[in-house]
């Protein structure tokens, strides 16, 4: 099957399939007379064997060891556990700062942060922190859908003036000819929204990143 079947089947984006691929942890055959990707029922079970690791936090690295059977699953998730009682500690060492701030009744305008600070420092240099990420993704959408906008209305700003001097002016040009320069600008912006549905969609996946996380 091609991507776009295993892209519904797995419910992962293409990019993040060929991300994977690029990372060796998938090789599919390719179809010798136009070298499209082939895909198989071992690499849908595959692919859903990553996806699910994924949402353990199983990072890219630790998945090429398993790949490469230089770490068992056992062994990872051993790894995995270690962290995610790190991630309990810290989470509580958050909780008891939380208390301490209610038990001493301090207001808004008056707390002394400088004595907290500095184990809030110290989880963020370990990668820890509490601010939410979703926050993080609604930026990035803006982000694209303003860009997306900016663009799409210069192509209907030129397509707008082309259409105004054809219908206000005395000597038109040919309407074959006035199709054509349309639909050169018409065809950008239908472009545009396509891949900003793509983009979107890649963002709510959380895959966009993976190459600057691991």
């Amino acid at each position: 099957m091609f991507i776009n079947e295993v892209e519904h089947i797995v419910g992962l984006s293409k990019k993040s399939i060929r991300y994977y691929e690029e990372n060796g942890l998938l090789n599919p055959k390719r179809n010798s007379e136009n070298d499209y990707r082939i895909y198989n029922k071992e690499d849908i079970k595959k692919l859903k064997t990553i996806k699910f690791l994924r949402e353990l936090n199983v990072s890219i690295r630790e998945l090429k060891l398993l790949n490469d059977r230089k770490i068992s699953l056992a062994e990872c998730m051993n790894d995995r556990i270690k962290k995610i009682e790190s991630e309990e500690k810290n989470y509580q060492k958050i909780k008891n700062m939380c208390l301490e701030i209610v038990e001493s009744n301090e207001s808004y305008e008056k707390i002394d942060i400088t004595k907290y600070l500095q184990e809030v420092n110290r989880l963020n240099k370990e990668g820890f922190t509490m601010r939410d990420m979703k926050t993080n993704k609604r930026k990035k959408i803006n982000g694209a859908i303003i860009s997306s906008l900016i663009f799409s209305l210069f192509f209907i700003f030129i397509a707008s003036i082309i259409s105004y001097f054809q219908f206000t002016e005395a000597e038109k040009m040919p309407w074959i000819l006035y199709v054509f320069f349309i639909l050169i600008f018409l065809i950008p912006i239908v472009s545009i929204i396509y891949n900003l549905m793509i983009r979107i969609k890649e963002i709510n996946g959380g895959e966009e990143d993976e190459a600057s996380k691991y």
